[in-house]
């Protein structure tokens, strides 16, 4: 095989989604989106109805169709980037739910899909999406006759547990929406750790599910072998890959393995990560290249036919610490070149 496997355990998904839902009360949602945080959102999202959730969320709207295909008319899908200008049919067709951002995404909706079912987010202090305090303030009655089926915002700060914004956005929340009727949410993975008073009436947890941080015990989810197309032995001194970024200090063998940047790889890793072969560390010698990445493997008993960069020895998070990076980024970012398996136990 000449490209990079990878293997999804789509039980460990669901043990990590069901890990997260004991934690409250309330219903567990599960966030869906950037294709299931690159591991395919239609297997992803199947897996995770079968365990038992019922409600799901995407980025944008084009991302609903995979999970409505695989998921079929019932589960709510809902849309954190709200009603954009050309999303109405998608919606429609779909049986999307927007999550409206602003009064002008309000009327929008209003005024093309006045029966059609909707959501409320509001900015509590990110900055980023939501209705602000004045414009809420001035439009909540209208909203909340036609009974939105959810009112949420998103801490910004949740992975730090004793981070000042945690309490500040709690406040401003129950500030904006005490007294309503309508369920609530407010906590994605980092929230439902903070406890029940972050939880309200629906948790969204999205990146706890996939195996990284801050949920320290979730299941590891992904699996990266790369095969080895080469190895060649160096002599001392000399130089490897592009701008000639590393150089032998010892004879040396090296391995040519079939990945790159365009593999998710990114060039942060460079001369910093390290990838395995049955339990012996390789490091990544010189630059990320598109297709390629070079591996000192003078240390391993053999010749490895491939090599391991996510598994059993590094997760997802200790790959994205030695790139300088989250784990967020390093899922999002494979490319399509993985050939891919879904397993189940």
């Amino acid at each position: 095989m000449s490209t990079g496997h990878l293997t999804i355990d789509l039980s460990a998904i669901a043990a990590n989604w069901q890990a997260l839902d004991a934690k409250t009360s309330v219903e567990t949602a599960a966030v869906v989106k950037a294709d299931g945080y690159g591991l395919g959102a239609g297997r992803v999202a199947k897996a995770l109805a079968n365990a038992g959730a019922r409600k799901f969320f995407v980025a944008v709207a084009e991302e609903g169709s995979a999970v409505r295909t695989a998921l079929g008319p019932g589960p709510e899908i809902s849309v954190f980037s709200g009603h954009m200008d050309g999303d109405t049919e998608a919606l429609r067709d779909l049986a999307l739910t927007p999550m409206l951002n602003s009064a002008q995404q309000v009327k929008r909706h209003f005024d093309t899909l006045p029966d059609h079912p909707f959501g409320v987010q509001l900015d509590t202090g990110m900055n980023r999406l939501g209705m602000e305090w004045d414009d809420w303030a001035e439009t909540a009655e209208p909203i909340m006759r036609a009974k939105p089926t959810l009112v949420m915002s998103h801490l910004a700060c949740a992975d730090e547990p004793d981070h000042p914004m945690n309490p500040y956005q709690l406040d401003v929340f129950h500030q904006m929406t005490d007294g309503i009727s309508t369920p609530r949410s407010l906590a994605a993975t980092g929230g439902v750790l903070l406890g029940t008073k972050y939880h309200f009436d629906l948790t969204r947890p999205g990146i706890g599910l996939y195996g990284g941080a801050p949920f320290a015990n979730a299941q590891p989810v992904a699996r990266i072998d790369l095969p080895v197309i080469q190895i060649r032995n160096l002599a001392e001194g000399e130089v490897v890959g592009y701008g000639n970024s590393w150089q032998t200090e010892r004879p040396a063998r090296i391995a040519t393995v079939a990945a790159g940047y365009a593999d998710g790889l990114i060039r942060q890793m460079s001369g910093k990560a390290t990838l395995w072969h049955d339990g012996q560390p390789c490091p990544l010698v010189g630059r990320v290249s598109m297709d390629l990445i070079t591996v000192d493997v003078t240390d391993c008993d053999d010749d490895p036919a491939f090599l391991t960069i996510i598994g059993p020895h590094q997760s997802i998070d200790d790959l994205s610490r030695a790139a300088g990076t989250i784990g967020y980024e390093i899922l999002t970012s494979l490319g399509r070149r993985y050939s891919r398996r879904y397993t189940t136990r």
